[in-house]
């Protein structure tokens, strides 16, 4: 390996820093002392950072690598993290606005209530290990281009804890852990969205030989509601209008995530025309900022059957119309994909509500 990074050899880009860290590897575990610490400690001890909780040669970029390609990773016994649970979580959509608590029931590792993580059944004894002795260690002899050096790492025969029990647990199969579901509680903060993930630290799966508990990830599928639309911190209605008000405007009763408020809808409204009420949107993640809005979006509803008295009226409309310009009523060409309800770019007046009316004075 050393041969195969020397720089004189290899040009390939990398292969000099890679032979430095192989040469590094070589030194400390050619000294009896730094050697002794690895033994010890593994990676943390050549490191200087035994015992205070480190997590070994992420400073030293690939440095750490090499000892696990070429003697086997940290020797002795190390603790094991629980592994991380995943639960889906679906929720309404107010639920997700202002926040709620849920309880729900998740599945993951534990200390095993049959022996109380013993791994034996009630009654059992343990033993020393025989194949490690009791140190949960063994020496391995392998040979490298430096020459030969013994590995020390885990005993696969009682899991690096050094001691067997004569009868195993039957729940855990002398894991000392088992599955087990269990109900927890849920703090859903308000302002969550659809597919974000809520972490709560150490309810994962239960750690081995002491080792920290995993995590639980709570991914949030937020259901739709019948009439509002989340867009970013924002909430989305759509409010139909009948022709009356939309050309003579008036009051209208509309929802809000709270309660129904009033809002005055100005003459000559056309479809596609919004009304912003401030602060009434979706609370920031968090408290992260101000509230968001909720937007009114328009739409003029044209009836599409008229009784005669109607139709007679309408006409009416259209002959005092096109009395004050003779060209009120004539279709528009608007260009560009201009949407419904555009300013008309012929004679400057909304022509959404005139082409209906067009339409019904000519018999349509």
């Amino acid at each position: 390996m050393a041969l195969q990074y020397h720089p004189d050899r290899n040009r390939e880009s990398g292969a000099t820093e890679r032979f430095k860290e192989i040469n590094e590897a070589y030194q400390v575990l050619s000294d009896s002392e730094s050697r002794a610490r690895y033994d010890r400690f593994g990676h943390q001890g050549v490191n200087g950072n035994a015992g205070n909780g480190f997590e070994g040669f992420s400073d030293f970029g690939g440095f750490g690598d090499i000892f696990e390609s070429f003697f086997g990773g940290a020797s002795g016994t190390r603790v094991r993290r629980g592994r991380d649970v995943e639960l889906a979580l679906s929720i309404s959509f107010r639920d997700a606005i202002f926040g709620t608590s849920r309880e729900t029931n998740v599945m993951r590792r534990e200390i095993c209530s049959r022996c109380s993580g013993s791994r034996g059944e009630p009654g059992s004894q343990k033993t020393t290990c025989q194949t490690c002795n009791g140190s949960g260690k063994v020496r391995r002899a392998q040979r490298t281009l430096f020459g030969n050096f013994e590995q020390i790492g885990e005993c696969s025969t009682c899991r690096g804890i050094g001691t067997r029990v004569d009868r195993a647990c039957i729940q855990c199969n002398a894991t000392g852990v088992a599955n087990n579901r269990r109900k927890i509680s849920i703090d859903i903060p308000s302002g969550v969205d659809d597919g974000n993930r809520i972490v709560m630290r150490g309810h994962g799966d239960v750690g081995e030989l002491g080792g920290q508990a995993g995590d639980l990830y709570v991914r949030v599928h937020v259901e739709p509601d019948r009439v509002f639309t989340r867009s970013g911190n924002d909430v989305l209605i759509r409010a139909e209008l009948n022709v009356v008000t939309a050309m003579l405007g008036g009051d209208i009763t509309v929802p809000t995530l709270e309660d129904d408020k009033t809002v005055r809808i100005e003459p000559g409204v056309q479809t596609g025309n919004q009304r912003v009420l401030t602060g009434l949107g979706v609370p920031r993640l968090r408290n992260d900022g101000p509230r968001g809005d909720q937007i009114i979006q328009f739409a003029v509803v044209t009836p599409r059957s008229l009784t005669t008295e109607q139709k007679d009226l309408v006409r009416k409309l259209g002959d005092t119309m096109r009395a004050t310009d003779d060209r009120a009523l004539d279709p528009v060409i608007v260009e560009n994909d201009v949407s419904y309800g555009a300013r008309s770019a012929h004679n400057g007046s909304d022509n959404g509500i005139w082409s209906w009316l067009k339409g019904t004075f000519s018999g349509q």
